[in-house]
């Protein structure tokens, strides 16, 4: 064991504050940097035909993304319904059912590797399943992608939450003879519906701004989103498309809807935490 003295640890101490405190620093002074460039840039593209007009041809001083906003909101919501219940009765497996059996370790193993792996490769894996067999890009095969990336999030913050529930709850609710479907739907989701939402909430925020996936599945497209058998509109891919253009209003359109997925992920990600926050008190 190594033996300090008092003015070394002081020493040290004070200088591990320093350093934190300046990692701190400075990645509220890139966020700051980041946000303060996109409200610049993009609040000046906002106007009423942005929300409303479809994009505009080159050479246009007008026109907005309201097909890519609906496009974005069809192939979320898509995702959302794929991968929700999936993960939470993933979730609910490996932490009421399987726990250390050899299946729920795989998939513990599984889900973890899902959550770091690299967003192209989750649309190169769906455009060589899905987009290629079936001879064209559409919203459906976005909306897969998209639920891929998700499941993941929410099964594991499903696990992580439903493990915080104490057993002694379990337990009660067992000894007064209610069966164990009844205790983990009525007792155990009850005490974790709060952290379980939250990973939802997370889960759209992590897609919300994902381009990579859509450029091999939804792709884009200057219509409305009519129907999601076709390449869909979305703002990530518009946002890609118009922020490589010569056109300087094209550019401006690119700011501005970065400047809305920006808004969206960041009021998701403080909903996410202020709903944590009331769980736990």
């Amino acid at each position: 064991m190594i033996h300090r003295s008092s003015k070394q640890r002081n020493f040290l101490n004070l200088v591990t504050q320093v350093v934190a405190a300046f990692g701190a620093l400075l990645g509220i002074f890139f966020l700051g940097w980041i946000v303060f460039e996109v409200l610049k840039r993009g609040g000046a593209a906002l106007s009423w035909s942005f929300f409303t007009q479809l994009p505009p041809p080159p050479g246009v001083e007008s026109g907005g993304v309201a097909n890519a906003i609906v496009g974005t909101l069809g192939i979320t919501g898509l995702a959302t319904v794929m991968s929700v219940p999936l993960g939470i009765l993933a979730g609910t497996y490996l932490s009421e059912l399987g726990r250390e059996t050899a299946l729920a370790t795989c998939a513990r193993f599984a889900a973890n590797s899902l959550v770091g792996i690299p967003s192209i490769i989750v649309g190169l894996f769906v455009y060589a399943s899905l987009v290629a067999p079936m001879g064209g890009f559409s919203g459906y095969a976005g909306a897969v992608s998209l639920a891929i990336i998700m499941l993941p999030v929410v099964a594991t913050t499903a696990e992580s939450m439903l493990n915080l529930v104490p057993n002694e709850l379990r337990e009660s609710a067992i000894a007064l003879g209610a069966p164990r479907w009844k205790v983990t739907l009525q007792i155990v989701f009850r005490a974790a519906k709060a952290g379980i939402l939250t990973g939802i909430i997370l889960s759209v925020a992590r897609v919300s701004g994902e381009t990579a996936p859509l450029l091999f599945t939804a792709l884009n497209s200057p219509y409305w989103p009519n129907t999601f058998t076709m390449p869909t509109a979305n703002l990530t891919v518009t946002i890609f498309n118009f922020a490589m253009s010569p056109y300087e209003h094209w550019q401006q359109i690119a700011w501005g809807a970065s400047l809305l997925i920006m808004a969206a992920v960041l009021a998701l990600t403080v909903t996410a935490r202020v709903v944590f926050r009331e769980s736990r008190r």
